[in-house]
């Protein structure tokens, strides 16, 4: 899914971070609304949604963010 979702117009970028619990997040950023509505109901990671409800995950949380705050530093020595 990962090559599927940089392939799609509007991808940002992709992080996965797993705990020692075994909890994981994933981070897919797109860069509008409408790119993500294109991600969210292409079919492909619908059916692959669809297979990991039937087959993998008890449960899983999903959150859509806006960030309301975005800068960064960078040190020039």
């Amino acid at each position: 899914m990962n090559e599927l979702a940089a392939s799609m117009p509007g991808f940002v970028s992709y992080k996965d971070f797993s705990s020692t619990d075994g909890e994981r997040v994933s981070i897919v950023e797109f860069e509008s609304e409408e790119a993500l509505k294109a991600w969210r109901e292409h079919p492909q990671h619908v059916m692959a949604q669809q297979l990991g409800r039937d087959k993998f995950f008890a449960e899983y949380h999903i959150q859509v963010c806006t960030p309301v705050r975005d800068y960064s530093y960078q040190h020039k020595g």
